[in-house]
């Protein structure tokens, strides 16, 4: 009798599997990039349509034939830098030495930090530039502009960013000209560049061990009880407890993931929102009303949350030829 067996599937590697701590994802890496300016960028997550466009992947079988490619479309206006940050290596990593502030932060910002009501920003650069021969990194504080889309609030989210330069120094100055100003997708981003997108998944509330880890549903003689939907066994007698990697129910969904190597395939203007608009606008978001994005293939979590649009950490032997996109649907989701 051949014996059939369904491991638990799913990476052990992301447990413990609880709900993220916030909405607005952290970035902990950033990569290295001589070019001064930032390395990432924020946007909201419109919906998802498709594209005929022609394929320039030299190593694809379908290598210069039109194709038909999902794509997910991020609503991107730009964001505000409104501060400059300086860290220093010490022991237990890099500590932030001090910080500027712009001087025309927006007040929609004070319903998120409490804004300071007098402030001497010419002081603060002082001190920083003082600090930079300790300094070993230097990076921004960036906040997006929620109410210029059709996400229904006010409150920005504030989200840290790397910058690049060859030295702390030429970082520090990148980012006291770049402060207090506005940046817009195409000043970081290009037409064909691979970008690692970070957001925090779609929640789906308390799951079983079935649905959350894929075991097998109990056969018939196998399942001593009425019960069909659980684990076999919680584990051996040696050692004698549960051990993490059993597979139980707990939380699923609402985690913070990372996917690397996502093809921007085009970067819009807001002068050209009818050409990714549909019929009726997106389901459950509207209409796209700024600068957008669209990116190849799906991006995680659903209409409406931020993603953080990173530069490429492992893109090494990517091409960054922009595609030919011969047409976009705007057919209506409605029906859908």
């Amino acid at each position: 009798m051949v014996r059939h067996h369904q491991p638990r599937s799913g990476s052990v590697a992301f447990s413990p599997r609880k709900r993220a701590a916030k909405e607005t994802p952290r970035v902990k890496s950033w990569p290295q990039e001589d070019e001064p300016k930032l390395l990432g960028l924020a946007g909201y997550k419109v919906g998802m349509t498709h594209a005929m466009m022609v394929d320039n992947d030299k190593n694809s079988p379908t290598s210069g034939m039109e194709v038909f490619t999902p794509v997910t479309v991020l609503e991107v206006p730009p964001v505000v830098v409104m501060g400059v940050r300086a860290y220093e290596k010490t022991t237990y990593g890099l500590k932030v030495i001090t910080e500027v502030l712009a001087d025309n932060l927006d007040k929609e910002l004070s319903r998120k930090i409490s804004l300071p009501k007098e402030y001497n920003q010419s002081e603060a650069i002082a001190k920083i530039q003082e600090a930079l021969e300790e300094t070993e990194d230097i990076k921004v504080l960036v906040h997006t502009n929620p109410k210029a889309t059709s996400v229904p609030k006010k409150k920005p989210e504030i989200f840290e960013c790397g910058i690049g330069g060859k030295t702390a120094e030429e970082k520090l100055n990148a980012a006291l000209e770049l402060l207090g100003n506005e940046v817009k997708a195409t000043d970081i981003f290009s037409d064909g560049q691979y970008v690692d997108s970070i957001a925090t998944t779609k929640g789906k509330g308390f799951q079983g061990p079935v649905k959350r880890w894929g075991i097998r549903i109990q056969y018939g003689k196998a399942a001593r009880s009425s019960k069909k939907r659980h684990i076999g066994s919680m584990g051996p007698w040696t050692p004698s407890r549960t051990m993490w990697t059993v597979p139980q129910a707990g939380q699923m969904g609402y985690h913070k993931r990372t996917e690397y190597n996502k093809k921007i395939l085009k970067i819009g203007d807001a002068t050209d929102v009818d050409a990714v608009n549909p019929e009726g606008g997106f389901i459950k978001y509207g209409l796209v009303k700024n600068d957008y994005v669209l990116v190849k293939g799906s991006l995680p979590g659903p209409s409406k949350r931020l993603v953080i649009l990173r530069k490429a950490m492992r893109a090494k032997g990517k091409s960054n030829d922009a595609p030919q996109i011969n047409y976009i649907s705007t057919k209506s989701k409605q029906g859908v």
